[in-house]
């Protein structure tokens, strides 16, 4: 009788030794697929962190910061493609695209890569932007403020919005959008394109977003190089 008790002990711990290696083995082993179809793919850390999310439009993600939805909130629904996360589980850029016709026939198209300041918004993206033919396309590298953070910030300006027409709304807005005199909360920098008329370019801004230098070349291939002042009038061109 000892000796049964010995060996079913044996059999046991064989038997539950054989199960974990199975189990282990089969979360560990890489499939191989010829095609699978998903609505949505979650890549994580080890510690289930997310890194990032690659999905479909009705599957896509809340914009997230230190990974919880910012508030207030900007769901998800409407960017199929992929986000990006950084260490702290905040969205740091992505790649969107998406297009087509509405019920009167005329289309929109989009496409757009864009990588984000820290806890802030895009400051380096490439977009290509299309209403029915209202084109532009090319490299956009903004400026933003580095503090308050992007979600605060943004969270401030809805609620100015939101109060009644007037000078203290008006002011409000101001103080939002240029926190410190000369410079924007945000403002673009450079942008590297073309327009809907065909003309390539390079524009060169301030820090209130304001062009002072413009590389042009139009569809009918005349280049020209202007230089502006702060209202946007051109002080100079060449060829003149």
């Amino acid at each position: 009788m000892q000796k049964d008790l010995v060996r079913l002990k044996w059999y046991a711990c064989i038997l539950t030794l054989l199960v974990v290696a199975a189990g282990l083995f089969a979360f560990t082993r890489i499939e191989r697929f010829g095609e699978i179809s998903v609505e949505r793919i979650n890549i994580v850390e080890s510690n289930g962190q997310v890194r990032m999310v690659i999905s479909n439009k009705s599957r896509s993600p809340e914009v997230m910061a230190y990974g919880k939805p910012i508030k207030p909130p900007i769901p998800g629904g409407n960017r199929p493609g992929l986000v990006f996360y950084n260490d702290e589980g905040t969205e740091n850029g992505g790649l969107v695209f998406m297009g087509g016709k509405d019920s009167s026939g005329k289309y929109t198209a989009t496409g757009h890569l864009s990588f984000d300041q820290y806890n802030q918004n895009q400051v380096l993206y490439l977009t290509y932007a299309d209403e029915n033919g209202d084109q532009n396309t090319g490299l956009h590298i903004d400026d933003w403020q580095t503090s308050p953070a992007f979600w605060q910030w943004r969270g401030d300006y809805k609620k100015a919005q939101a109060l009644p027409n007037g000078p203290d709304k008006e002011a409000l807005l101001k103080r939002l959008m240029e926190p410190q005199p000369g410079q924007q909360a945000y403002a673009q920098r450079v942008f590297v394109g073309k327009d809907d008329s065909k003309t390539a370019m390079v524009n060169l801004a301030d820090r209130m977003g304001r062009t002072r230098l413009q590389l042009l070349v139009d569809s009918s291939g005349t280049a020209k190089l202007n230089f502006l002042d702060a209202n946007g009038r051109v002080t100079y061109s060449l060829p003149q």
